[in-house]
C-alpha cells in the first residue's frame, strides 16, 4: 500500500537537509524519507521541484516546500514539544540565520574550496567568515549557553550544520582556535540526541523501495 506520509526528499550530508530533518527529529513528525543521489536525481523530484535541489518537502495535494526553513518551521508548527519557536530573541534569531544563508554560506564555500578561488588564500576566505558568523555567535554565547538562551531555538538548529561544515575544513586549526564557547555549543550539537538521530543512514531511494520513515524509531535503552 502506497504511504500517506509527507515525502522528505533529502541528502544525509547537505546543511539545509540536516537544518529540516533536525526540525522534524525535534518535532516527531513522521515522513516518508526518501535519499536522493544528487548525481541521478529522481524523476519525481524534479516533478515537483525543477531546480532539485534538496531538501523538498511534498505535502500531496500540490503543496510542496522547497526552502530548508520552510520545513523546519513547517515541523515545528505541527508540534514543538522543546519550544524552539518561542525561545530566543526573534530579530537576532532571524539575523542570524539570514547571515549563515547569505555572507557566511558565501565566505565558507570559498573557504571549504579554495582552490578554485585562487584570488585570495583559504585563511583569508576563513577571516572573512569568522567575522560574519563566527564572531557574534561567540559573544552571543558568553552570556548563554544556546542562541535561544538557556535552551535551544530553531536559529541553534539552522545554523549548527553550517558551523559544523566550517569547523570541519580544517579541524586542527578548529580545535585550537579562541572561540572556546562557540566550539563548545557545536560540540554539545553533535552529540545531540536530534542531530545523531537525523544522521541515521538510508539507502537511496528509487521507486518501488521500501517506505523509510523518518524519524528512525528511537534505539531501546540498553
Amino acid at each position: 500500500m502506497p504511504s500517506t506520509l509527507p515525502v522528505l526528499y533529502s541528502f544525509r550530508r547537505c546543511p539545509y537537509a540536516i537544518r529540516a530533518r533536525l526540525a522534524l527529529c525535534c518535532s516527531g513528525t513522521p515522513v516518508e524519507l526518501r535519499e536522493v543521489n544528487l548525481k541521478r536525481k529522481p524523476a519525481e523530484l524534479l516533478a515537483i521541484s525543477p531546480t532539485a535541489t534538496v531538501p523538498v518537502l511534498d505535502l500531496g495535494q500540490g503543496r510542496v516546500l522547497k526552502q530548508s526553513l520552510d520545513i523546519l518551521h513547517w515541523a515545528l508548527q505541527q508540534n514543538d514539544p522543546e519550544g524552539w519557536l518561542q525561545h530566543g530573541d526573534p530579530a537576532f534569531n532571524q539575523w542570524l540565520v539570514d547571515t549563515t544563508d547569505g555572507a557566511f554560506k558565501h565566505w565558507l564555500d570559498r573557504y571549504k574550496y579554495a582552490e578554485r578561488f585562487p584570488e585570495r588564500s583559504a585563511t583569508e576566505w576563513r577571516d572573512d567568515a569568522v567575522r560574519c558568523l563566527i564572531e557574534p555567535l561567540e559573544a552571543r554565547l558568553a552570556a548563554q549557553a544556546q542562541v535561544g538562551g538557556q535552551q535551544a531555538c530553531w536559529a541553534d538548529a539552522a545554523v549548527f550544520p553550517f558551523v559544523r561544515q566550517f569547523a570541519a575544513v580544517d579541524p586542527a586549526w578548529w580545535a585550537g582556535s579562541p572561540w572556546q564557547r562557540t566550539r563548545c555549543w557545536l560540540q554539545g550539537w553533535l552529540t545531540n540526541q536530534h542531530f545523531l538521530a537525523c544522521m541515521h543512514k538510508a539507502p537511496v531511494w528509487s521507486p518501488g523501495a521500501p517506505v523509510q520513515r523518518f524519524p528512525p524509531p528511537a534505539t531501546p535503552a540498553a
